[in-house]
Formats: C-alpha cells, sequence, structure tokens
C-alpha cells in the first residue's frame, strides 16, 4: 500500500458486532429510531427557542446551543455506525476518519463545558435569584458559550493531530463501531505513554472536573429547594433535578470511563457498550430531560402551533 503521513494504513476497517450478525440487523433498527428521534426532538428546540421571543433569556439559550451540540454530535457519529450494522465489515479512509474523530471530540468536549455552564445557570437563579440578572447577564452568557466552543475546538485539534501524528503499520482493524481514540490508538505502532498521560490529564480537566462542579451545583441547589415552603414545588424540583443528574452523570460517567485510559482493560464490547451510552443515549434524552418537563418550552411549542394553524387555516 501507499504511505499516508509516514503509515502504511490508507484505510481502516470498522469491525462493529460483526461476530453477531443478528445483533447487528437488530441493533440498526434501533439506532435509526435513536437517531430520528435525537434529530427530531433536538430540531424542535432549536426551532421553538429561535422563533419565541420569550424564550431569549441564558436558561433557554443554553438549551438551544446543547442542542446544535447534541444534533452535531449525533450527525458525526450515527450515519457511519449504521452502515457499520448493515453490513459485516465497514472501510473508512483515513481522512474519514481523522475527520469523524475530531468532531466527536469537538462536540463531545464542547458538551462536557456547556453542561457546565447551564448547571451553573441554574445554581445562580435558584440560589441566587434577586441577583441572577447580573450574575448571569448577556456578556458573562456570551462568555461562557464562546469557552464552551472553542474549549472543544482547542480539545479536537491537540487531540485529533497528535494521535493521527503516530505511525500506523498495520493492522487496520478497528474493533469499535466508530473512528474514536482509544480503539485507534491501540493500532499505532509507536510508544503512546506521552499521550496516555496527557488522555488522563485532559480527561481530568475536561470530564471530572465539569462534572464535580456540577455536582457541587446541584448540591447547593437540593439546599435551597429543601427551603422551598411549598411541598408540591420541592417534589418538582426534585425531580427535574434528578432528572438532570441522570442525563448528566450517563454523559460523563461513560465519556470518564472511555478516555481516563484509553488502553484500559475494558473488553472491546464493554467499550462499544460504554460508547453508546454517551454518543447516541445522550442526545436522545437531553430533549426530553431538560424540556418536556419544562412548562415555558410546552407553552411556546403551543403557541406556535396555534399560531402555524391561524395562519393556515383548514
Amino acid at each position: 500500500m501507499k504511505r499516508q503521513n509516514q503509515s502504511s494504513v490508507v484505510e481502516f476497517i470498522l469491525l462493529g458486532f460483526s461476530n453477531s450478525p443478528e445483533l447487528q440487523e437488530q441493533l440498526f433498527g434501533v439506532f435509526l429510531v435513536v437517531y430520528l428521534v435525537t434529530l427530531l426532538g433536538n430540531a424542535i428546540i432549536i426551532v421553538v427557542i429561535s422563533l419565541e421571543q420569550s424564550l431569549h433569556v441564558p436558561m433557554y439559550l443554553f438549551l438551544q446551543n446543547l442542542s446544535v451540540v447534541d444534533v452535531s454530535f449525533s450527525a458525526a457519529i450515527m450515519p457511519e455506525m449504521l452502515v457499520v450494522f448493515s453490513t459485516q465489515k465497514t472501510s473508512i479512509s483515513f481522512i474519514s476518519c481523522f475527520a469523524q474523530m475530531y468532531f466527536i471530540l469537538f462536540f463531545g468536549g464542547t458538551e462536557c463545558f456547556l453542561l457546565g455552564a447551564m448547571a451553573y445557570d441554574r445554581f445562580a437563579a435558584i440560589c441566587h435569584p434577586l441577583s441572577y440578572p447580573m450574575i448571569m447577564n448577556k456578556w458573562v452568557f456570551m462568555k461562557l458559550v464562546m469557552f464552551s466552543w472553542v474549549s472543544g475546538i482547542m480539545v479536537a485539534t491537540v487531540q485529533t493531530t497528535w494521535v493521527f501524528s503516530f505511525p500506523f503499520c498495520g493492522p487496520n482493524e478497528i474493533n469499535h463501531l466508530f473512528c474514536e481514540t482509544p480503539p485507534v490508538l491501540e493500532l499505532a505502532c509507536a510508544d503512546t505513554f506521552l499521550f496516555e498521560i496527557y488522555a488522563f490529564t485532559g480527561t481530568i480537566l475536561i470530564v471530572i472536573v465539569p462534572f464535580v462542579l456540577i455536582l457541587l451545583s446541584y448540591i447547593r441547589i437540593l439546599f435551597a429547594i429543601l427551603k422551598m415552603p411549598s411541598a408540591t414545588g420541592r417534589q418538582k424540583a426534585f425531580s427535574t433535578c434528578a432528572s438532570h443528574l441522570t442525563s448528566v452523570t450517563l454523559f460523563y460517567g461513560t465519556a470518564n470511563m472511555t478516555y481516563l485510559q484509553p488502553k484500559s482493560g475494558y473488553s472491546p464490547e464493554t467499550k462499544k457498550v460504554m460508547s453508546l451510552a454517551y454518543t447516541s443515549l445522550t442526545p436522545l434524552l437531553n430533549p426530553l430531560i431538560y424540556s418536556s418537563r419544562n412548562s415555558e418550552m410546552k407553552k411556546a411549542l403551543v403557541k406556535l402551533w396555534r399560531r402555524k394553524v391561524d395562519s393556515h387555516p383548514f
């Protein structure tokens, strides 16, 4: 084969669950539905918040950014993964693998920081309601959003460039569903010790630190909820916080196990399941968790629907 980037490998083979063809057929149907529902749910949030002026406040604008990230995250992974499920072995070019890894890290890193910013916003709103307009003003909101996106770009650029600077001499079979850092790194024909130190440190800073800050924010929020005079209000707030923490724990927990030790002792099948959890389930659950229990979102959706019906009477 011709050399590319000082490597003899010019394409990779994604194995998926090739040892279980029947399972792959079932997974294709399941994740096709997951992908379509993810796109629809997040698209509705993006459109509703864009069109409804009353929702142009930090809480909902953060949610809109999260939906943009989730749609993009899914689009970077799911189409290729569905192809893997529909065939026994799927080839992907060196450049395409690089691009997919870049966008996974870009949108995944952005989501890590964005979820942290959203938790800080809720903490400020619930624990400091009187000073909230000053704490989360337009410029603070813009800085937090820009920091999240720029940090995602930096993480993706450094990590993807570093991974693909290693020589790949063969074999070229990636025992995974898509081009994620750990399974690709296993094929490198070089000492990756320094990169693994970077991955460990980076995961602590990008995944564990935001997760700990989110947990601390929610602990403060829970104490504030306990002081509420209304039992119904407390129950509703507890339910909402529990849903948010479930989604956050699923995302950060599985991402942490995947990236903290790129060459960990987990079996390939376990790594695939963990990757599915944070790349597929989280973008699906976020619209349901962050908007389905939100009365303002429901009102805005009904309002826009009625406006559309009134403008196009039968």
